[in-house]
């Protein structure tokens, strides 16, 4: 591969890493193409990219957007997401179906290098959308115990009157 060919993958990464809140480095051995298809098709319905480019030049481009790469070995697949905790909801879901694979090698959350035990913390909370919802239903749950004690208060006043 030419230089520029290379230069510009790297720039492509970086752009991609730019708005991301995480990125995980998976290693996809033992995944089949019709397997690899699968994971990139749902990372793709969930918004997330799936780029697999040589360690050296994923390196490159993660030190390029101002976070610290870690060293990796062997094949290895970037995650890059703007939603880290739906990308770890993929990737676990794909491995239990998958016999683990792909891999966890690690990667970066929020800036901070974090592990597989972490990525498997964030695929169990969860989402914004999740999590939106319940602080919704919780404001009305409060709403209408709210509601119903005043409703019973009133009760008891009108009771008392006659």
């Amino acid at each position: 591969m030419k230089r520029s060919d290379k230069d510009q993958l790297v720039a492509e990464l970086k752009a991609k890493l730019d708005g991301a809140a995480g990125v995980i480095y998976t290693d996809f051995t033992g995944l089949n193409v019709k397997k690899v298809t699968d994971l990139r098709r749902r990372f793709r319905k969930a918004g997330v990219e799936y780029v697999v480019i040589k360690n050296t030049l994923a390196l490159r481009a993660v030190n390029a957007a101002g976070l610290t790469g870690q060293k990796l070995k062997g094949p290895t697949g970037v995650v890059v997401a703007k939603d880290a905790i739906t990308a770890a909801k993929v990737l676990t879901d794909f491995a239990k179906e998958n016999d683990a694979k792909p891999a966890v090698k690690g990667g970066l959350y929020e800036g901070a290098v974090i592990d597989e035990a972490t990525v498997k913390k964030l695929a169990s909370l969860p989402t914004r959308e999740e999590a939106l919802s319940i602080l919704v239903g919780t404001f009305n749950s409060v709403l209408m115990m709210f509601a119903l004690a005043l409703d019973g208060r009133k009760t008891q006043l009108e009771g008392s009157a006659n």
